[in-house]
């Protein structure tokens, strides 16, 4: 058996190619592959070669279609289904309680400024 050395953690933020993203996931990479044709919101970048480099929302959506899959019982169209209703779901306007809450902390906030500042 050979031993893979083991390479220094990517930071949060950097682009991973498949083979990285799978080791991380536990997830094969030709179910990724497959993902790729069932959701499209799953677009990793493609360079030369076809060679993948997934962003880091792509590797939260990956996450997240796995423990729907997997650990809430999910089927592959349940889970197109779920991510399209998302999709299509308005950006509200915020409710009146989240408003008197920002309002709120607004006003504490200044009141604490102009304490420090009298």
């Amino acid at each position: 058996m050979v031993m893979q050395p083991l390479l220094p953690a990517k930071a949060d933020g950097a682009y991973r190619t498949i083979g990285e993203l799978s080791r991380e996931t536990g997830l094969p990479q030709h179910i990724l592959r497959y993902w790729e044709t069932r959701f499209p919101q799953l677009k990793p970048l493609q360079r030369a070669g076809n060679r993948r480099y997934y962003r880091p929302e792509d590797v939260a959506l990956v996450q997240r279609i796995a423990t729907m899959l997997n650990e809430d019982g999910y089927t592959i169209r349940g889970v197109q289904q779920a991510l399209m209703a998302e999709r299509k779901r308005p950006a509200g306007p915020l409710p009146a309680s989240s408003i008197d809450a920002i309002l709120s902390v607004r006003d504490s906030l200044a009141r604490a400024l102009e304490q420090d500042l009298g």
